[in-house]
């Protein structure tokens, strides 16, 4: 088989492996160790011989032998010596269970910042590494590797069970759960770094849990509200790339090759949620996604509602990344010039130096106002500042496009 199909399929069972680990064991730290190593002798073994009959059963039941191996060995701590006395390898119903929103909601212990909640359940939930994770909240990977560690032991520390929360533990978690989502989702439709442009294991995994989520919380609007920002952005999914795995805009996709059955499924979720739920941000951006997905052509674009949108979204949040979008919305509506009066603002904010998504959102407006000589410099140091390859090409391409009069 080949590897990368292996590896797909590992990110998508890892956390449903730990989960039942959890659920039997209830020891975070020991039940990851157990299935990262299940999961490398996977890695070799898949490979070699192709896929086991039941490839979730198999590496639930490895990590499981492995998970007791540890419990037994010598100089365990004794009460693990103590339980380990009384384990055997994962049951049937340990196999064929699925724990995974349940080891989402423990990585959203409310012994732990929403900070750290979200990176512990971005790496346990998402299968993101770590390095992707760091560039995700835009700090060094050393330090997101610590903030991981330390929130494992902070769960440990407070006592925290593998076992649904209670009535007002739902709320209190609920932020934060949102937010892995959200981030899960957004690392799949729009990877950090490497030769893909889009991860669709990821993107994919964020859909079917928050499914699941909403199936738990059919009243929240939020919930709601996430699930049809990630089916109306997803349904773009198939026009953001050419052949050759190139980066292809907006304004430029194929619009018939987005997934229409999708859009509808989506629509009709955020047009509900508007209608009967209190308004919140994941419902705004939903709302601002369905103005796309519904215009035949770019230009036929409903720039002024998606403005008035974002207006909305923006008195409600304190979001850089939503700033720009504003920015760029402001620019479509009253012209570049006052695009570039608000990009000066959020520039001057800080919080998004070194980050090239400020960049090369620059370069666009500047392109749209005529200046193109620093809209080539912008262009250029995005490309220099992001580690996605596809999107490195893309502002490469815009720059030597205006470089040259192409």
């Amino acid at each position: 088989m080949r590897a990368t199909a292996v590896e797909g399929l590992l990110r998508e069972l890892a956390p449903q492996a730990l989960g039942a680990l959890m659920r039997r064991y209830d020891d975070f730290q020991a039940a990851e160790d157990a299935v990262q190593e299940a999961l490398v002798a996977a890695t070799h073994q898949w490979e070699e011989r192709g896929l086991p009959e039941n490839p979730r059963a198999w590496l639930i039941q490895v990590a499981s032998r492995r998970m007791v191996d540890q419990l037994r060995s010598e100089g365990a701590r004794r009460r693990r010596e103590e339980l380990a006395a009384t384990l055997e390898p994962a049951d049937a119903e340990t196999v064929d269970a699925d724990d995974t929103l349940l080891l989402l909601f423990l990585c959203c212990h409310p012994a732990l910042t929403s900070t750290s909640a979200i990176a512990l359940t971005l790496r346990a939930v998402g299968g993101l590494t770590t390095r992707e994770i760091a560039a995700a909240f835009l700090v060094p990977e050393a330090t997101m590797a610590q903030r991981i560690s330390r929130a494992k032991r902070t769960i440990e520390e407070a006592g925290g069970r593998f076992q649904p929360p209670s009535g007002d533990d739902w709320r209190e978690r609920l932020d934060a759960v949102l937010q892995v989502l959200y981030l899960i989702f957004n690392e799949g439709y729009a990877a950090s770094g490497g030769a893909e442009l889009q991860r669709s294991e990821l993107a994919g995994e964020a859909i079917r849990l928050t499914q699941l989520l909403w199936r738990l919380l059919p009243d929240d609007g939020e919930v709601g509200g996430l699930l049809a920002l990630m089916i109306l952005t997803d349904a773009r999914r198939p026009a953001r790339t050419g052949p050759d795995g190139e980066l292809i805009p907006l304004a430029e996709q194929d619009r018939s090759l987005w997934d229409q059955a999708a859009i509808a499924e989506g629509v009709a979720l955020i047009t509900d949620m508007l209608a009967t739920k209190p308004v919140g941000p994941y419902q705004l951006q939903a709302a601002i996604a369905a103005v796309h997905d519904e215009a035949p052509t770019a230009e036929q674009t409903d720039w002024p509602q998606i403005l008035a949108l974002y207006g909305a979204l923006d008195s409600i949040t304190d979001n850089p990344m939503v700033e720009l979008n504003h920015a760029v919305a402001l620019a479509m509506v009253d012209g570049p010039q006052a695009g570039l009066e608000r990009l000066d603002a959020i520039e001057a904010d800080g919080r998004l130096e070194g980050h090239h998504r400020l960049d090369a959102v620059y370069a666009h407006v500047l392109e749209m106002a005529g200046e193109e000589q620093a809209a080539i410099e912008r262009y250029r140091r995005a490309a220099r500042l992001t580690e996605n390859v596809p999107e490195q090409r893309y502002l490469a391409m815009r720059a030597e496009r205006l470089a040259t009069g192409g």
